[in-house]
């Protein structure tokens, strides 16, 4: 059995990893924090696309959450692993840095930075042992970029990018791939903020990304086409940043 992890696997990006996941004919394992009906929706799509999955409940910002949450699931699974993990879980909480709150800062550092650290952590020594993993981070355009009134999660972003860039070169001797997916603005509920038309004329392909397309491409950096790609991040923005 192929078992996977996705964090934030409720809604937006995540969602849409867990079903592409559940195409490949991964048993998927839905991480969320509060939204359980949302969770739970995303198992039904699991099962429709034709796999399995369960929910795992956790809040990524909170170590001791995270030991105590796949502690358990490796208890009671103890002839299984999970061979592929999703760091996709992230919030925003933007302002100019003038007005930057120390809260606003180290709970985007925390739940977007500490939490790959913790969680990655955790599951890389099985996928060392067994010798194969794929471990994929969702970033974004701002760790690549930055922008501006997000210095907190450009900041915690670009820290990932560095770590997906260090970690591959640790662990590929072992069949293990690092790899990072670097989305633009995607219709989700982290933009439903922003009104699409005023960026039509800045981005070159005119719109808005959607998840699936995201997603697409997190199933590919896990498939055995990808096996000799590892250390990258992967833009998809609609050429708005090359």
């Amino acid at each position: 059995m192929k078992i996977a992890l996705v964090t934030g696997g409720s809604r937006g990006i995540g969602r849409a990893v867990c079903i592409k996941l559940a195409e490949m004919d991964f048993y998927v394992l839905i991480n969320y924090h509060k939204n359980s009906d949302a969770a739970k929706k995303t198992l039904e799509y699991v099962k429709k696309a034709g796999s399995d999955g369960e929910l795992m409940p956790f809040d990524i910002s909170n170590p001791e959450h995270i030991e105590n949450a796949l502690n358990n699931w490796k208890e009671n699974n103890k002839e299984k692993y999970i061979s592929v993990l999703i760091n996709n879980a992230g919030i925003r909480k933007d302002n100019l840095m003038i007005w930057l709150t120390d809260r606003e800062w180290h709970d985007v550092i925390n739940t977007n930075l500490n939490s790959f650290y913790n969680i990655t952590r955790h599951l890389l020594q099985d996928m060392l042992v067994k010798k194969f993993g794929r471990i994929v981070n969702i970033v974004s355009l701002s760790g690549i970029k930055g922008l501006p009134g997000q210095v907190n999660y450009s900041a915690a972003k670009a820290g990932v990018i560095g770590a997906t860039k260090a970690l591959a070169q640790e662990v590929g001797k072992k069949n293990v791939t690092v790899n990072s997916v670097a989305p633009g603005y995607i219709k989700t509920d982290m933009t439903k903020d922003i009104d699409e038309s005023d960026y039509r004329k800045i981005i070159p392909l005119g719109r808005f990304g959607t998840p699936q397309e995201v997603a697409n491409l997190a199933g590919f950096l896990v498939s055995e086409d990808a096996s000799y790609i590892t250390g990258e991040v992967v833009s998809v923005n609609g050429g708005l940043y090359t």
